[in-house]
């Protein structure tokens, strides 16, 4: 009977302990105001945001931005955060999800006027300390519970399409030039920003604020992260794993934007995996660590000369047309792709529908995952070949909720802290393709 006793003791220990664990996880969701202006099916109402929330652990509003003139943290659409109350709203909604924490977002390559001013407040000692107290303010001011800073630093370079001889002059030109260097200061604006991040962090520990790092795609985390003299400013780290290729970036060659492992002949650090473990390499805890995952696809029009199959990497014509919720070339919402796939006649008639190719890698690897069956390790896509007069030809590659899920599952296994969803506002907020809201937020959730 004792033994029994000891044994429901130690069972019951040990489940308590795994949801602990389970509880801790994160489901960072960001909320890019930029929705709400959306029109028709895309337009993204405060509403919609609260069957969202269920997931969710913590929200993070996007975006705020720098003066120019005086560096004070500002909203970057005053009109509608401050004088219609929207940051109110937001904040408010933990009332009724008392768990929630919400952040206010800077930056995030959403401020893209005279983005080289996110530099120059780093530089001044006065200029830190002004958009230090503003935030605070701010924070303090409309009810927010932290702050992430998603500095604006210049992007790496993508890659360039070359011939043998194209490619074999540019080796040989490295070898004795080096390649341009995108910031010639680069190793001081490490430097101030890890100062900027603890000034931030003092001021808004006697309150409790939370302070984020969000890591926007395409920025050098070797360059401009001083990851051991972070991680103890921070809460959390977003590292936004995706973005690699897109057609603003690589209007001629069109790729898997968000892989979730290295591709052959391609940059080694151009995957989610590189990033995770260049911050864990670099002294980042496991737990503090929380892996992006986006709700949408990269878009590019096909020509007679893109490969047949659609397999990337092949030669394209810059952005697909935009689509009917974004407005944005070469940028699709989840519920625009899946709605082309799975109806042939919609958004714009007969001849619409993309094929979609799954994930062309699928085989054992437990010792990685701690799983039997690994598929999704670069992604899904869709495409549409050009009609005989070489138009209306489409490829997308996207994240969907199975490649969502096993991103999460990847995470688990890492033991990271959680995953980031960007942006609520562009995953299937209505349930367009089957009813289900949000399902890649749920599958993200559930597969943790």
């Amino acid at each position: 009977m004792a033994r029994n006793v000891v044994i429901l003791v130690v069972v019951t220990f040990i489940a308590v302990v795994v949801q602990c664990q389970k509880t801790d996880n994160k489901v960072v969701c960001y909320y890019n105001s930029k929705g709400y202006f959306r029109e028709g099916q895309g337009r993204f109402d405060l509403p919609f945001i609260e069957p969202a929330l269920q997931y969710c652990t913590h929200l993070i509003y996007g975006y705020a931005g720098v003066n120019a003139e005086n560096f004070k943290l500002v909203p970057l659409n005053e009109q509608f955060d401050v004088t219609r109350d929207h940051y109110r709203h937001i904040t408010n909604l933990k009332r009724q999800y008392p768990g929630l924490r919400v952040l206010l977002s800077v930056g995030g390559d959403a401020d893209d006027v005279d983005t080289i001013k996110y530099l120059t407040l780093l530089e001044s000692v006065d200029h830190r300390l002004s958009f230090v107290n503003s935030a605070f303010t701010i924070v303090k001011s409309f009810g927010f519970d932290g702050l992430d800073i998603a500095w604006e630093f210049p992007k790496t370079k993508p890659k360039k399409i070359r011939s043998g001889w194209g490619s074999f002059w540019h080796d040989v030109k490295t070898t004795f030039v080096g390649d341009s260097v995108p910031d010639e200061k680069e190793a001081e604006h490490k430097e101030q920003f890890t100062a900027l991040v603890r000034e931030v962090k003092n001021a808004f520990r006697p309150e409790g604020f939370i302070v984020t790092i969000t890591v926007n795609p395409n920025v050098n985390s070797s360059v401009y992260y001083d990851t051991r003299a972070l991680i103890p400013n921070v809460d959390f780290v977003n590292l936004l794993a995706f973005d690699f290729y897109t057609p603003g970036r690589n209007p001629k060659e069109a790729d898997y934007p968000s892989p979730l492992y290295s591709l052959i002949d391609r940059k080694p650090d151009e995957n989610a995996d590189a990033w995770v473990r260049h911050w864990l390499e670099n002294g980042a805890p496991n737990n503090k660590l929380i892996l992006g995952i986006p709700t949408y696809g990269r878009a590019w029009k096909m020509t007679e000369d893109s490969a047949i199959s659609g397999v990337p990497p092949f030669k394209v014509k810059g952005a697909a047309e935009e689509g009917p919720y974004t407005k944005e070339p070469g940028l699709l919402s989840y519920p625009e792709v899946c709605a082309k796939i799975s109806n042939p006649l919609n958004l714009k008639g007969a001849g619409s529908h993309l094929r979609k190719v799954g994930d062309p890698t699928k085989r054992y690897d437990e010792v990685r995952f701690n799983v039997s069956d690994v598929s999704n390790r670069y992604g899904v896509y869709a495409f549409r070949l050009p009609d005989e007069n070489g138009e209306n030809g489409v490829w997308v590659g996207y994240e969907d909720p199975d490649t969502a899920g096993n991103k999460a599952a990847y995470a688990r296994a890492k033991g990271l802290g959680g995953v980031a969803i960007y942006d609520i506002t562009l995953d299937d907020f209505r349930g367009l393709c089957n009813g289900e809201k949000f399902p890649v937020l749920k599958a993200a959730k559930f597969r943790l």
